[in-house]
């Protein structure tokens, strides 16, 4: 038995870029599991993949399955022998398995006593499990989409498959699959490589590299990086991460070119050149040491070499060239309407079917920045916010909503204040996104944001599953966020407005963003969202008080001790306050807890009043000596019923008071 290299590569038609990615680590994860399942072994070298190719290298996989030994049980031993004999039941189990009766062994189960026989198993060939189970991998990968060519109940794949290698050592492990034999003959880059390469795991990547591949996606990635940085010289490449790792996914051997921008476009807004470079070009722009545009841009060609005639870098001057022309006749034309005349046109852009156009969601969005409050500019703002949706601009580079109605206000005069908010409204776009920088945008994105939520909820349109196509799980992010990081005061349950299942959506992002985003442990999150969860920002601050405090000695000893009163008032239905009599309470432990709770409680409300949570927090934890004792030396279920009522009272009274920062009983402890 031997262990040698695998080698498997999917060869297809161009693979969308986003979907690489996670194409490669189902590969990965579904050939692990089938070799661990197979007893085949082996190490993962290479997982990766480009537009045309998935692969993977797989060193140390044994080229067949161990021999192993089955237990194989048979029939009851009541039905197996009779009189110290074997029946015909064991003698037909027994030629069955090849073995002679007096072979047969007993096995007790829970069921009873049953013959059984050790059967020794040939391993199989890897051979033989590769060419059945890689077909079956290859048509798991899961993705958005898929296509069938060789007919409507074919095999389905993302893009139709052109080659297929698979080779163990030097064997090729053969299969067919949609039509396609596998074999050990790759193809390189499609115009600058050869057309067919026989290769084995041990040159793949090699012979790939010498004819325009670079299967590695981090060498693709790197040398983007490297090319950028040798063309710009002292100049700074704006690299936007997304950009890179759809650049990276696009190419098999990228080549960053520097491209040159006439000055005279420089003249528009930053903003409106970068996107036409970022999003319809998949250039990356260029600044000077001043922050400013640099006249030049980086395109990444798919290909060897650095354009030594200049073609490629003139050819994509042009086509920018062009792009900017309509950009700037979008900005001079749209020029022609300030956004102000615009508002009336936003009642023929519809919202969404069941709310209106855009222009009822403007009245309803005014409505809500008045209830929270909100001033003139933010007023105004709020009324302009939308408008550019109705200009040419925002048609033909939509990504630029709401960043073009800032840049037009400001244009056209509109105070700073509401030039900005409109500017800033859609964020945060994602947890790693900025808040709006100014109240007025603030304002302005909370009541777009709500009302859309508010909206939605309302004609029953929730988020099940993985399906939110009005991004209402974004939204929801967005507000929690807004409202802790601009500490803002306003209510959770007033911003849902009495809509429940708004309510319960808000609750799992606040849980979302402090544990996800924040870092904060989920057991901290808990105690402290059932303790209130109202005032997003009062939240904040008893979760940093826990998360400092809890380290303390006392404090996870005394959670432990809270979670054990609380199922003693769950087993004796206690809810509610209920009268400590100080005349029932038994001298020593019993009457010192209550006398250190009576003292304490004033404390820790007046700390609590203050909002010094971490104050209030280290007082609870100093009373753990006392309910140690009293857990320790008085038995709660006393006999007399009037004593076990007043205990049970006393610790029903010590929960409910010292819970109101955050319920202990949540906190994970070791005991």
């Amino acid at each position: 038995m031997s262990a040698l290299p695998l080698l498997i590569e999917i060869g297809s038609e161009e693979i969308p870029d986003g979907m690489i990615a996670s194409a490669v680590v189902q590969f990965r994860e579904m050939t692990e599991k089938m070799l661990a399942e197979q007893n085949l072994g082996g190490q993962i070298r290479l997982a990766d993949g480009t537009p045309r190719r998935i692969a993977l290298i797989v060193d140390g996989v044994l080229d067949r399955q161990p021999d192993r030994v089955d237990l194989v049980m048979g029939p009851p031993v009541s039905a197996a022998f009779k009189d110290g004999k074997p029946t015909g039941a064991a003698l037909g189990f027994a030629k069955k398995n090849g073995v002679d009766a007096a072979d047969l062994r007993t096995e007790k189960t829970e069921k009873g006593e049953y013959v059984a026989v050790l059967k020794k198993v040939a391993g199989e060939t890897a051979a033989a499990i590769l060419a059945a189970q890689i077909p079956l991998i290859i048509l798991k990968i899961s993705f958005p989409k898929t296509m069938y060519w060789t007919g409507k109940n074919g095999p389905r794949f993302i893009r139709p498959i052109r080659w297929l290698v698979a080779v163990h050592g030097d064997q090729v492990i053969d299969f067919e699959l949609a039509g396609v034999r596998s074999g050990n003959v790759t193809q390189g880059h499609r115009r600058f490589g050869a057309g067919a390469l026989s290769v084995s795991a041990s040159d793949y990547e090699q012979k790939l590299g010498s004819n325009g591949v670079i299967v590695s996606s981090s060498g693709r990635r790197q040398r983007i990086l490297d090319g950028i940085a040798a063309e710009v010289g002292t100049l700074s490449a704006n690299i936007d991460a997304a950009l890179l790792e759809t650049l990276v996914y696009l190419t098999e051997y990228p080549t960053p070119v520097l491209g040159w921008i006439d000055k005279d476009y420089l003249s528009l807004p930053k903003e409106v050149l970068v996107t036409v470079m970022r999003y319809h070009q998949k250039y990356f722009s260029v600044s000077l040491r001043d922050g400013k545009l640099a006249p030049v841009f980086i395109a990444v060609m798919n290909m060897p070499g650095n354009d030594p005639d200049q073609r490629v870098r003139t050819g994509n001057s042009s086509v920018l060239r062009a792009r900017f022309n309509d950009a700037r006749f979008f900005w001079e034309f749209d020029q022609r309407k300030t956004l102000a005349d615009r508002v009336s046109d936003l009642g023929s852009v519809t919202f969404q079917e069941k709310l209106g156009s855009y222009l009822d969601k403007t009245n309803r969005m005014l409505a809500i920045v008045k209830e929270l409050g909100g001033n003139e500019a933010a007023a105004r703002a709020t009324t302009l916010c939308k408008c550019d949706l109705t200009t040419e601009m925002v048609k033909e580079f939509t990504e630029l909503q709401g960043v073009v109605g800032g840049l037009y206000a400001r244009a056209q005069g509109e105070p700073e204040a509401v030039a900005q908010a409109i500017y800033d409204h859609y964020k945060p776009a994602s947890m790693e996104d900025s808040i709006p920088s100014t109240a007025e945008g603030r304002m302005v994105a909370l009541a777009d944001k709500i009302d859309t939520l508010r909206g939605c909820f309302g004609i029953g349109l929730i988020p099940t599953g993985s399906k939110d196509p009005f991004a209402l799980r974004r939204a929801a992010q967005g507000v929690v966020k807004i409202l802790v990081e601009a500490k803002l005061p306003y209510s959770l349950s007033a911003i849902a407005a009495g809509n429940s299942a708004l309510g319960d959506f808000f609750l799992d992002r606040v849980r979302y963003y402090f544990k996800e985003v924040r870092g904060f442990a989920y057991d901290e999150v808990n105690a402290v969202l059932a303790a209130g969860s109202d005032d997003l920002n009062d939240v904040e601050q008893r979760l940093i008080a826990i998360r400092d405090v809890r380290p303390t000695a006392d404090f996870e000893p005394l959670a432990a001790s809270f979670k054990r009163i609380q199922n003693i008032l769950r087993q004796a239905n206690v809810a509610g306050v209920h009268e400590v009599k100080p005349a029932l309470l038994e001298a020593g432990p019993e009457a010192d807890l209550n006398k250190a709770f009576d003292t304490l409680r004033v404390d820790v409300a007046a700390k609590r009043q203050s909002k010094d949570y971490l104050a209030a927090l280290a007082a609870i934890a100093s009373l753990r000596p006392a309910v140690d004792r009293f857990f320790d030396k008085v038995l709660v279920n006393a006999k007399e019923e009037d004593v076990r009522q007043n205990r049970l009272a006393l610790l029903s009274s010590l929960l409910t008071e010292f819970s109101s920062i955050a319920d202990f009983s949540e906190i994970v402890t070791g005991s």
